[in-house]
């Protein structure tokens, strides 16, 4: 025990079982900082920024690497305002006895939230740095220039020194006061290109360590037995009996139980996975759930929680005089994340102290919880961040870490916990389930006139079910705007005078539990929007091209829109203008979308089979506007992605379960797209330079929702209500 408390106070980087630089993005040096229960103080540059006496830098960001690519994004903003190369700067995953807390890696705020403190804490750097250089060389600041850390006196070659040579491997001691000016965009010679990833090398030579890979020494491996298939949330899993004989037979295995929390653990990964399917458990399944059949009934039947979000003009008066009046209610069901590798942790917990590994996205409040889980202070836990497999959105990481927690602390040893394939996809926090009813009117001239637009679904859950089962009550997340009716998503990219948006929030407790997933229901919302403002196109004759381009004014919309249309060459003509009773049949749609922040618009093309009823997505475009984009590589590769993702979500996903529990176990039962069915995409970003940065990790989805459900009714003159677009789905619907 000694020894492992020694361990876990030795501090530096992670000493595991793999290369010392799993936890290390760039085998960036982290010798200069001493690891101290964070977090540090954010207004010291030391905080932020090491200058080593190789002239490298490393750059502390409190932003993870999920798979988006900031881990150089980050740097290159960083590397700009210190005039340095990217080949010299680097960064490390967080830790909360490292790095800086800048709130959790989510809703797109990488670049949005994290860009301009960095930049603010490398240009207030290289002032300080300067200041030292016009000393060392006897030059006035203003006489400086710099170059790969490089500092020059004007006129006189001879006379140079390096960031390395300043203060290498030294503290700063320097206030972040956040007044130092920083570039003007026109300066720029990083930001704004399409400069190679950091970490592509080591992950296409396979040589990158995510957290699946790392070891303790020491450690037991771990597993967490629970039903196949989370029930009701808030209903937990309650445990009748356990059979704890019935793993006898495995040597080395046993139980840990702390209320209905139960896990196993073993010598070998091996024996705790037949430890945990062979341990012989009795659970009460009480019929606590609707059901894929009752769900949408039983959702706009409940007592909800009104309130208005936005409202504008005389919407009764608008509709009662209107010209042409579109009508949809759509539903969208659960989906979940389903990374191709379940999450793991590892964790070390003594009586005194804890460290964790996980792939959260958020080190700071997992630290939070574990505190309050473990009855342990925050500053006696240790968590660091290692990249898991990719996942956009809430999956079962923090799960899996309070669950690894929980395992080490009653089994007394270091533990490697991984979840089953069923524990990932069953115990899930889904992106949520939502009805849409949506009313849009236009005048005899095809002015958009009303919008009105309902909106039914409910919160997130905000007790992982690892701290569920040892008793703590489910709860609701607190209300966010990724969880209502989105004023971004639903009009704000049209002239409408008249306007009301109202949601209704149903209680969370007897459904799934819930979290954010990719673009939170603004895939729902768009579904709904852009087929009603496409109807209204048709109803009148128009291109919904030009129909949108009539009801436009805010450039920025207007941007994307136009950027998608010229690189799919869109066309001119009326949807569905030339019906075709072909067993196969093909349609194009065009929509607009975002999340929260950005603007994004696409164009689907695709491909219906009428006699099996199954659609393909055959090419897909995508235009972002997301301001000021530091690497547009970066980001149209974010936009394939999201385009491929959403095709996969609109045409296959869906989370099937019955009034116990989920059913949707595995790959058969919860299909994504495979290779063979993968579209063509085609991607565009409207640079803004002078702009803020904004979102683009995941606003082009809801547009990209909304094409397919467009371009579904040009190749069939039918409406979808429900996705996704299976084949049962398509085939009943074309027989209506």
């Amino acid at each position: 025990m000694n020894t492992r408390r020694n361990f876990l106070k030795s501090g530096g980087a992670l000493l595991i079982g793999f290369p010392l630089a799993n936890l290390l993005s760039d085998q960036a040096s982290a010798q200069t900082r001493v690891p101290t229960p964070g977090p540090p103080a954010a207004n010291q540059i030391d905080t932020w920024l090491a200058i080593h006496s190789d002239n490298t830098a490393t750059f502390y960001v409190g932003f993870a690497e999920l798979g988006q690519g900031n881990s150089t994004a980050l740097l290159q903003i960083a590397a700009e305002e210190l005039d340095l190369d990217l080949t010299q700067i680097a960064t490390i995953n967080l830790d909360t006895h490292v790095t800086p807390n800048q709130g959790g890696t989510y809703s797109s705020a990488s670049i949005a939230r994290g860009g301009p403190q960095v930049r603010t804490a490398a240009a207030e750097a290289r002032q300080a740095l300067l200041k030292l250089a016009a000393a060392r060389l006897n030059a006035p600041v203003d006489q400086l220039r710099v170059e790969r850390g490089i500092v020059w006196v004007n006129g006189a070659l001879n006379r140079t020194v390096t960031y390395g040579a300043l203060i290498g491997d030294q503290q700063f001691n320097v206030a972040f006061t956040g007044n130092a000016p920083v570039k003007n965009s026109a300066d720029y010679k990083l930001v704004g290109k399409a400069l190679s990833r950091k970490d592509t090398p080591a992950k296409v030579s396979g040589d990158y360590s995510h957290l699946q890979h790392l070891r303790l020494p020491g450690m037991l491996h771990a597993r967490v037995v629970r039903p196949r298939g989370q029930r009701a949330y808030g209903a937990g899993a309650k445990i009748i009996s356990v059979n704890e004989d019935s793993i006898k037979s495995i040597l080395g295995a046993r139980v840990v139980r702390k209320g209905d929390f139960l896990g196993v653990v073993a010598n070998t990964e091996w024996d705790a996975v037949k430890a945990a399917a062979q341990l012989q458990v009795t659970w009460d399944n009480p019929p606590a759930l609707p059901g894929n059949d009752r769900l949408f009934a039983q959702m706009r039947a409940e007592k909800t929680e009104d309130r208005v979000v936005l409202e504008r003009g005389d919407i009764a008066a608008a509709f009662t005089g209107a010209a042409h009046v579109v009508s949809r209610t759509v539903r969208g069901p659960y989906q979940m994340h389903a990374p191709f590798a379940p999450n793991g942790a590892l964790a070390d917990v003594t009586a005194d102290s804890a460290h964790i590994i996980t792939s959260s996205q958020d080190v700071y409040a997992t630290r939070r919880t574990l505190a309050r889980i473990l009855g342990l202070a925050q500053e006696k836990i240790r968590v660091q961040y290692a990249e898991g497999s990719g996942t956009y959105g809430h999956s079962c990481y923090d799960d899996v870490a309070q669950a690894a927690a929980l395992i080490s602390q009653l089994a007394g040893k270091p533990v490697r916990l991984q979840f089953m394939r069923w524990d990932e996809h069953g115990w899930d926090l889904y992106g949520p389930a939502h009805i849409g009813e949506v009313h849009v009117a236009a005048d005899a001239q095809g002015r958009l006139r009303a919008y009105e637009y309902h909106g039914w679904q409910h919160n997130w859950s905000n007790v992982e079910t690892s701290e569920q089962l040892t008793g703590v009550p489910a709860a609701e997340w607190p209300g966010a705007a990724a969880q209502q009716v989105s004023p971004l998503n639903l009009g704000s990219m049209y002239v409408i005078p008249n306007l009301k948006l109202v949601n209704h929030k149903i209680n969370v407790q007897g459904y799934l539990r819930a979290a954010w997933l990719r673009s939170p229901l603004d895939l729902s919302f768009s579904f709904a929007s852009e087929q009603a403002i496409d109807q209204l196109a048709y109803d009148l004759n128009q291109d919904p091209y030009r129909f949108r381009l009539a009801n436009m004014t805010d450039e920025r919309w207007l941007g994307v829109m136009e950027a998608v249309a010229r690189i799919a060459r869109w066309d001119p003509r009326r949807a569905n203008a030339t019906p075709s009773n072909a067993n196969v049949v093909t349609g194009r749609g065009l929509g607009l979308g975002t999340h929260l922040q950005s603007w994004g618009a696409a164009v689907a093309e695709i491909e219906i089979n009428r006699q099996t009823g199954k659609v393909l997505a055959k090419h897909l475009y995508g235009a972002l506007d997301c301001g000021q984009c530091v690497n547009p590589g970066i980001v149209e590769s974010q936009i394939s992605g999201q385009l491929v993702q959403t095709a996969s979500r609109m045409l296959l996903e869906e989370v099937k379960f019955n009034q116990v529990g989920v059913t949707s176990l595995d790959w058969n039962t919860y299909p994504v797209m495979r290779f063979e069915e993968c579209p063509d995409t085609s991607a565009v970003v409207v640079q803004r330079l002078n702009e803020k940065s904004s979102g683009a990790g995941e606003e082009t989805m809801a547009a990209c929702a909304a094409a397919i459900a467009n371009a579904f009714f040009d190749a069939t003159g039918v409406r979808m209500e429900e996705y996704p677009l299976t084949p049962s789905r398509v085939l009943a619907a074309l027989k209506r």
